[in-house]
């Protein structure tokens, strides 16, 4: 049975207005499974991302409930299996083999055209999942009722719950996809040239990744960077002849949703009106309506169906709907329809105090309180504080722990340094500038002590690079609200800055910041800064700012040592497999490598090497990813590799869902180009 992908998480799946209801949907079935949407059928074409949302649906339900156990199989496995268990005499057994699966996916399910034998065994399996309580998901490249031969009785059950397309995505879905898969494999392009790949007529999501691949492949043999004209073209030769010319039509978004307790009623909503689903015309959006009011309205109550496609709608557009869930939960109130109008009327209030606190601050447009019509007050207080500028500005990340800070005699002084700080806040050494050069855990440092002075009650701490400091107060300019902006770090108990050096030229944000710190200096507030060179020689500097940067402590934090390298190692080797092994320890930390980062980067290359050859990492194997060095008994061996087409029985497998399993990229990228 194959295992879950790891990368088709919800997260890592890039929502659109094409998708997004279908998203919606597999996120509430994954949520409550068995208790909405039962049976889910998924339609689109190929490419466009249905097995990565059946895999998503069964990741999260496993996190929401690991005692729950969710299997994924494409159909033409569900038939060989089922052949296999025949021919050996243990059919019934093989029927009962998904007694305790609570989640079951079942993938391409259009190859049940003229299988009237295996349209049967799965009306069968359907029917018991549902009896039982247990979510069934399917996916095809068409709906049911366009599925040749198929049994009658299998497309009303699966009209009995959601039906559901996905459609090619668009332009700034594409652009979306594009930099998530930059930023995943760490490829570095101009954003002209994703944008430009984004024009192209490719429909499907696996294209369009292919594309990428394209670009990765030619950049790397490239010396300059690749140019917006040259990834037109690169990509226009690989392409269709009528491809290059007929521009990429996405199908239209329908969705057909039939079941008891489910969804049911509406009317039309124009374009942008409250409750438009986004990508849908009023047109659409008004045959979606329809198709759902005429197939509930004889099975369900109309109130439940109302405040159901409610419950749809507003999930739709990101908002939490528990106070419509528990109506459903509950008997019919006295009057839904004013229940349904609160409610609306609420979201309503909530879009507007987002857009006045985006304005303000675009941070606190991003507090969870305004995606929830049951925190209205609390959406209020947030841009009753922005308008005064009480809103906190960028705290320190909390990835960076100071006690995961690994001290050795190299860089005690800083580590001692730093607990002087944290002990005596504003006291010890005010400022404390922290300088070396890139990658030796700086950042790090900086981000820890924020979080240790952040968990003091009462404390207002800022923590941010120099850069997004400059951006911060262009924009107030811009807006006209800098005595806003002056006031959100006044009230800070501690302020600090990463990369100092940045503000080189910058002449406003160093006169601000010169402001700031006297205040701050005034009233014992801790500041910390971090810089590549020490301040004597910073360069675009003022003097009155820099010579205030050299009135606490200056203190190096060099490149580490062995010791500090070897600690970094085992630490990040025991993250990953719970123990390390010495022997490999010492090897990466006697690597010639002048920074934390990478250090990191070499661990990471063994381990995924490891993953690679399904081994455990070793020093033998790293001589080899690292030096080319045979790596003695856990050489890779090419005996029993495969193409990826066939499954180790020997049935023919899809090459499109295998390809993307194959460990090593350059033959990942080589698949592409063919």
């Amino acid at each position: 049975m194959p295992r879950l992908n790891p990368r088709h998480r919800f997260d890592s799946y890039v929502v659109g207005s094409a998708n997004r209801l279908a998203v919606t949907a597999a996120r509430a079935v994954a949520e409550s499974p068995g208790a909405v949407y039962n049976p889910l059928f998924i339609y689109a074409g190929s490419g466009l991302g249905k097995t990565h949302l059946l895999m998503a649906i069964g990741h999260h339900a496993i996190e929401v409930n690991p005692q729950l156990t969710a299997e994924y199989l494409t159909l033409d496995e569900f038939i060989e299996a089922f052949h296999a268990a025949i021919a050996q005499g243990q059919g019934e057994a093989y029927r009962h083999r998904y007694a305790d699966v609570g989640v079951l996916l079942v993938d391409d399910v259009q190859f049940l055209t003229h299988r009237r034998e295996m349209q049967a065994e799965l009306l069968r399996l359907t029917n018991t999942m549902l009896t039982a309580g247990r979510q069934i998901v399917l996916s095809s490249d068409r709906p049911p009722n366009e599925i040749s031969a198929l049994d009658e009785r299998l497309i009303q059950r699966f009209a009995g719950g959601l039906v559901i397309d996905i459609s090619a995505p668009d332009y700034e879905t594409r652009v979306a996809i594009l930099r998530r898969q930059a930023e995943e494999r760490k490829a570095a392009f101009d954003p002209s040239v994703l944008e430009a790949v984004a024009t192209l007529p490719i429909g499907s999501i696996r294209e369009l990744i292919g594309a990428f691949n394209r670009l990765v492949a030619y950049q790397a043999v490239q010396a300059a960077p690749i140019t917006s004209t040259e990834a037109r073209a690169l990509l226009a030769r690989s392409m269709p002849q009528t491809a290059r010319t007929a521009p990429a039509a996405p199908a239209p978004v329908t969705a057909t949703l039939v079941g008891a307790g489910e969804v049911g009623g509406g009317t039309e909503a124009p374009p942008g009106a409250p409750g438009a689903l986004p990508g849908l015309t009023g047109d659409e959006f008004g045959a979606f309506l329809s198709e759902i009011s005429s197939a509930v309205a004889r099975q369900v109550e109309a109130w439940r169906g109302r405040v159901a496609e409610a419950i749809l709608r507003w999930q739709g557009e990101g908002f939490r709907t528990a106070r419509l869930e528990l109506l459903l939960e509950g008997e019919a109130p006295v009057d839904p329809d004013a229940a349904l109008r609160d409610f609306e009327e609420d979201i309503e209030r909530l879009k507007l105090f987002e857009a006045e606190a985006r304005e303000l601050d675009p941070q606190v447009g991003d507090q969870p309180a305004f995606r929830d019509p049951d925190r209205v007050d609390e959406a209020r207080m947030e841009v009753e504080r922005a308008r005064e500028g009480l809103s906190p500005p960028p705290g320190p990340s909390p990835i960076w722990r100071v006690e995961q800070f690994v001290e050795s005699g190299i860089n005690r002084e800083v580590t001692q340094a730093a607990r002087n700080v944290l002990e005596q806040p504003g006291v010890a050494y005010n400022p404390l500038v922290v300088y070396g050069p890139v990658g030796v855990g700086k950042t790090h440092l900086l981000h820890g002590i924020g979080n240790v002075l952040a968990a003091t009650p009462g404390a207002v701490v800022a923590c941010q690079g120099a850069q997004d400091f400059v951006d911060e107060l262009i924009k107030a300019i811009e807006r006209d609200r800098v005595s806003w902006w002056r006031s959100r770090y006044r009230r800070v108990t501690a302020f600090l800055l990463d990369d100092v050096h940045l503000l080189a030229g910058k002449d406003r944000t160093q006169e601000e910041l010169f402001w700031l710190y006297n205040q701050l200096a005034d009233q014992g507030r801790q500041m910390v800064f971090t810089s590549q060179v020490p301040p004597q020689q910073l360069e675009g500097i003022e003097s009155r700012l820099r010579t205030r940067l050299e009135a606490g402590l200056v203190v190096e934090l060099p490149t580490p040592d062995r010791e500090v390298r070897e600690a970094i190692v085992t630490r990040l080797l025991n993250d990953k497999l719970g123990e390390a092994d010495a022997e490999l320890s010492a090897y990466l930390a006697g690597r010639p490598v002048d920074t934390v980062r990478g250090l990191q980067e070499l661990v990471q290359r063994v381990l995924e090497a490891a993953d690679a050859e399904r081994a455990r990492p070793t020093a033998a194997l790293a001589r080899q990813v690292l030096e080319g060095s045979p790596a003695g008994p856990t050489r890779r061996t090419t005996a029993g590799r495969t193409s990826g087409l066939l499954s180790p029985t020997g049935s023919l497998r899809s090459r499109e869902k295998m390809v993307w399993d194959w460990p090593d990229i350059p033959d990942r990228l080589i698949e592409d180009q063919r």
